[in-house]
Parts: structure tokens; C-alpha cells; sequence
């Protein structure tokens, strides 16, 4: 896998290869804290993914080079909150847009996480993370009701228990606790890490990208309980779809040629 990482800080990195994205976060010197100008980088970076439909599967990392204990992100730098003109409402555009994206998204938590960074944890369809790692949300210890969109993902994929624990304690996940909740794929040590993290990136990769893409819209959907008629209607049109894809009848063939079938998104 190609790891994009550079010595000096910077916005996020995005490097483009086989099919897959990968989004590294690089401010390692202050624990990968998201500002503003990250925000607006990885905005651009997703408009970009989802422009190219060749992308199958998206990885957020994080460059963690001489850091004492790897952080993945210690959140959103809150100097300066309240000066005239601030935007309160963009990192929750950031997040929305992510957990928006078409192909499927990975977390390659290398590293612990803090406060509104946890939302591109929770955010991603899959997840890994290092042994050791933690995750902790502080915003009620500083004052702060955290954004809706926020607390409907923690709600609908790891449980009210699991939210109200994280919010109403202000207290750490252990790498273990993450593991128990069954949100990780995997939960691996340092020396395994990315050999997993590339297995697990090829997999995705394999699959057909257009049953993908559908199947994840209409997870979703049913997450957010959008189980009326007309939703329920759209899932089978998407189910439709797939029947009369090139890419169903391909991966029949291939189940029949005993042979790994070569997908084209159509």
C-alpha cells in the first residue's frame, strides 16, 4: 500500500492507487489536531474521491512519526472558537461528507483518538486499530453539546449504552473495550499492523464496486431507520440494479470457472 507521509507538517495528504484512496492525516508534532485548513483540505479530498467512480475503497491513517505514544488526531483545535466569522457548523460538514462518501471507507486507527475526531472513526464503514490505542470524547467535560449528526452515528453504530458511557463520563475506550463492542474488524499489534491493514484493504477492493456502493446506501438508510415504503422501495430498485449488472453476471461466470472474477462497475 502506498503510505503517504512527509517529515514537515501539512493538510492531509491524499495519494491515489489501484482503486484505492488513502488519507493520511500529518501535523505528528501536535498529535494530528485538526484546524481549519485541514477541514477544508479533506472537503476537497472527498469531492475529489467521490468525483472518481474508478476509487473502491477509501483509508484514513494517520502519520504518527515521532510521536512518544501514537495519537490518530487529538480532534479539533479550539483556539480561537469564538473569533468573528468562525464557521461552527464546518467540522460537522467534514464528518457529514465523509461518512457520505460512495466507496467503502476504512480507519486504520494507528494511533489513539480524541473528542470530534472519533466521528471519522465511527464514521467509516471499517475499522482496525493498534493495540494500546485509546478513545476518548471530552465534550461535555469542556461545556459543549456535540453536534447532532455526531451523536446519531455514535447512537445508531455503537449502541445508546456505548454513547452514554462515552459522553456521560468523559472517560477512555481501552483498544479492548473498542474490541469488545465488535466496531474493529481487527485489533492488531504494532508488528502486524499494516500487513492487516492491506489485507483487509484487498478484500474490499475485490468485491464488486457497484453492489458495494448500493449495499452501503441502503445500510445506511436502514440505520437511520428509514424503513418506510418509499425507502424500502429504493433498496429494491438498488437490489434490481445489481441483478441486471454486468458485473453480476461476471461474477457468476467466474463462481462457475472457479476463477476470481474481474469486476468493471457496471
Amino acid at each position: 500500500m502506498n503510505l503517504a507521509t512527509s517529515a514537515s507538517a501539512s493538510t492531509p495528504l491524499l495519494s491515489l492507487e489501484g482503486g484505492v484512496a488513502t488519507i493520511t492525516l500529518n501535523r505528528p508534532a501536535h498529535r494530528n489536531r485538526l484546524q481549519d485548513e485541514d477541514l477544508h483540505a479533506l472537503l476537497a479530498h472527498f469531492g475529489r474521491i467521490e468525483a472518481d467512480t474508478s476509487l473502491r475503497v477509501v483509508v484514513l491513517r494517520a502519520n504518527t512519526e515521532g510521536q512518544p505514544k501514537p495519537v490518530f488526531c487529538a480532534g479539533y483545535d479550539l483556539g480561537g472558537f469564538d473569533e468573528p466569522g468562525k464557521d461552527a457548523s464546518l467540522f460537522e460538514r467534514m464528518t457529514d461528507a465523509y461518512a457520505a462518501l460512495s466507496p467503502v471507507t476504512v480507519c486504520a486507527l494507528n494511533g489513539s483518538v480524541y473528542g470530534g475526531a472519533t466521528d471519522l472513526f465511527i464514521s467509516s464503514d471499517l475499522r482496525l486499530a493498534l493495540e494500546g490505542v485509546e478513545m476518548r470524547m471530552p465534550a461535555t467535560a469542556l461545556g459543549l453539546h456535540y453536534y447532532a449528526n455526531g451523536l446519531q452515528r455514535y447512537v445508531t453504530r455503537l449502541g445508546l449504552a456505548f454513547t452514554e458511557r462515552a459522553f456521560l463520563t468523559g472517560r477512555p475506550f481501552t483498544a479492548q473495550r473498542l474490541w469488545d463492542t465488535g466496531c474493529l474488524e481487527d485489533l492488531l499489534p504494532a508488528a502486524e499492523f499494516e500487513a492487516g491493514l492491506s489485507e483487509l484493504v484487498r478484500d474490499v477492493a475485490a468485491l464488486a464496486p457497484l453492489a458495494a456502493r448500493a449495499v452501503k446506501q441502503s445500510l445506511r438508510e436502514l440505520a437511520t431507520g428509514n424503513t418506510a415504503a418509499s425507502g424500502l422501495e429504493r433498496i429494491r430498485e438498488r437490489e434490481r440494479m445489481t441483478l441486471a449488472s454486468e458485473d453480476f453476471a461476471e461474477g457468476r461466470k467466474a463462481f462457475a470457472e472457479r476463477r476470481a472474477p474481474k469486476f468493471s462497475g457496471r
